[in-house]
């Protein structure tokens, strides 16, 4: 069975970071780590080249595939920020609650497992905060860590 595409690296999310263009994106990047740490009380990791991950959990599938991947996390692209929030996949109530809470946050769109913001000054960061929280509660119930 093939291995997922996205794993843990031993690159500095520091480093990594500090590489981010343009500076906006950086200074961005910078506000999201402090915010994602606050909630989640872990040190980042990078998943691939560009995904700057907290936590991480085990999954199998029904067909029996598995592996591991970051519980929750962002990446700082050049055109938007991909929030990985995968906790808002985890049960019916946790998805609606975080539906109503996007609908107060401000610009975004959302896609399979991200949500996607251009710039910070676009969104309500209390806002996001509480929707990392919930997001972060979530997995952690249905993959409780180690």
């Amino acid at each position: 069975m093939a291995e997922a595409k996205t794993q843990q690296t031993d690159a500095s999310v520091e480093e990594f970071i500090a590489a981010v263009e343009p500076e906006s994106k950086r200074e961005d990047a910078k506000v999201l780590d402090a915010l994602f740490r606050k909630v989640t009380g872990e040190v980042p990791r990078m998943w691939g080249p560009t995904i700057i991950g907290y936590g991480s959990y085990h999954y199998k599938y029904e067909s029996g595939r598995e592996g591991d991947s970051t519980r929750s996390g962002f990446s700082p692209r050049k055109a938007k920020h991909s929030l990985y929030l995968m906790g808002r996949y985890c049960d019916e109530a946790t998805g609606k609650k975080v539906d109503a809470l996007l609908e107060k946050m401000g610009k975004h769109k959302t896609g399979a497992s991200c949500v996607y913001v251009n710039k910070l000054a676009d969104i309500d960061l209390t806002v996001l905060e509480e929707i990392v929280g919930i997001c972060w509660d979530a997995m952690n119930r249905k993959y409780p860590p180690a």
